[in-house]
């Protein structure tokens, strides 16, 4: 198995910061999914939606070199276990860096070694080297690394502001610990807790739905019918909180009853966060 990926320019190396920033704030320990063209990043741990689960994706097109040699020509895929934080501490000290590196190295146990260039004012290079321990997982739990297979929603919406999204479930959190959130096929979604003290609700409208969110639904189906999932509000807060991204694209899909499926979308990368219902 063989890796070796480089990060040249500040918006490469700022968009690696944020996505290794946010995986960090997301997840403890994370898998590292590497394919020809893609980077993968996994939560650790068997396949399932017991608990809230994330997938990102970083292409192959956000490094201006990226080469990889996976454990067969059939399997061309190599999957790494480490701490997230680790590599989220080794992508920050790029801040200002001319470059970053990734390779997977052996140094009395298997590292994802990083590399970061830094330019002094005498123009000289000096380099910062983070030999970061992981753990190289074998074939027979690769399954359960993939994100959740699932059916078609029954709710696609584009999510509203992100300020205002997270201010208003900051103030729920304080209230009680699980949110109700509900949406339908008309642009329109709503924000709920109640206690024995308080009820709390907050509305959006014109939100707007994707395209292909119409796309198999019966045709006397009422639009303006609300699907709606109970989740942790912790959970949805640290989505929310942990975003570094900034994506032009952000929209949730609901199962109702089931499962809340946030998504966001940028040119060379996309984030799926899966937050089971309670």
């Amino acid at each position: 198995m063989k890796f070796r990926a480089k990060i040249i320019g500040k918006g490469s190396l700022d968009l690696f910061i944020q996505v290794s920033s946010t995986v960090a704030r997301l997840v403890k320990v994370c898998v590292l999914r590497v394919c020809p063209d893609r980077m993968c990043f996994g939560s650790a741990g068997s396949g399932g939606l017991q608990e809230a689960r994330l997938w990102c994706e970083v292409q192959q097109r956000a490094f201006q070199q990226f080469r990889m040699e996976g454990v067969s020509e059939e399997l061309n895929e190599i999957h790494l276990e480490l701490m997230a934080e680790h590599l989220s501490r080794a992508a920050r000290s790029a801040v200002g860096a001319s470059s970053l590196k990734l390779q997977l190295t052996h140094k009395r146990c298997p590292c994802l070694t990083v590399v970061v260039e830094l330019a002094s004012p005498l123009g000289r290079v000096r380099s910062v080297m983070h030999d970061l321990p992981v753990r190289v997982l074998p074939r027979r739990v690769w399954r359960d690394c993939l994100p959740p297979s699932l059916s078609a929603s029954d709710v696609s919406i584009y999510l509203p502001r992100w300020r205002t999204l997270r201010s208003i479930v900051e103030r729920m959190v304080n209230v009680g610990d699980h949110v109700l959130l509900e949406a339908n096929l008309s642009g329109k979604m709503t924000l709920s807790i109640e206690t024995e003290v308080v009820s709390i609700k907050s509305y959006f409208k014109n939100l707007g739905n994707p395209p292909k969110s119409a796309v198999g639904v019966p045709q006397n189906r009422d639009l303006e019918s609300m699907v709606q999932v109970r989740v942790d509000n912790r959970k949805l807060l640290q989505f929310l909180e942990g975003q570094q991204i900034n994506p032009p694209t952000a929209l949730c899909n609901i199962w109702d009853n089931a499962l809340l499926h946030l998504v966001l979308v940028q040119e060379d990368v996309s984030l799926q966060y899966f937050i089971p219902a309670l």
